[in-house]
């Protein structure tokens, strides 16, 4: 079984979690950020990744903290859960969202990237969250991952259809680049 146990404690957040890559998308998510939990199950859900995660923050600042360091601890998760097995490496994924659609394509290759194209989410509307986060997570997540994660929201007026397009291409790709492979996935038989 390809699991992590982790936890991270730090002046700003308190965080543990427990990930499957092998699972069926079960989640126990509690980050004290409603629409923030609510995009990691949708995550966990499309990747079919078990994940237990209980986060404390500095909330009374702002959600910051929070987002960034899961996305910090989550990526760490999956850069154990996937060391000892070969993955298929690459995954791409569209999904839409109602009006918006979101794409998202990857490389577990052990060498950290982000590009990002929000297309203005973070200048939307977002009660209950801020839109800006999001690239805050994906940056936290793939630099800790060690992936090269390109991620777009093509287009979208609602700024909760796009962020859930953009979370559940995400879980999409990283299933399919998690996914185990017969041998390592590069002419020079490593990765990075």
């Amino acid at each position: 079984m390809r699991k992590a146990e982790l936890t991270r404690t730090s002046k700003e957040t308190d965080i543990s979690l427990c990930l499957n890559l092998d699972g069926e998308g079960k989640t126990d998510i509690s980050t004290g950020i409603g629409f923030f939990d609510h995009m990691l199950t949708a995550l966990c859900f499309h990747g079919r990744f078990d994940l237990v995660l209980k986060a404390k923050g500095d909330l009374y600042v702002d959600m910051h903290h929070t987002v960034e360091d899961v996305g910090i601890l989550l990526g760490k998760a999956f850069a154990a859960a996937a060391a000892t097995t070969p993955v298929k490496r690459y995954g791409t994924a569209f999904v839409p969202m109602d009006e918006a659609l979101a794409r998202t394509v990857l490389d577990v290759s052990g060498r950290s990237y982000l590009v990002y194209d929000g297309c203005g989410l973070s200048q939307k509307p977002f009660p209950g969250f801020d839109g800006v986060l999001v690239a805050e997570f994906l940056r936290a997540f793939a630099f800790n991952a060690g992936i090269t994660l390109h991620v777009k929201i093509e287009y979208g007026e609602n700024a909760h259809h796009m962020a859930e397009a953009c979370f559940k291409s995400l879980g999409q790709a990283l299933r399919a680049g998690y996914a185990p492979a017969q041998e390592v996935m590069s002419t020079k038989g490593m990765l990075d």
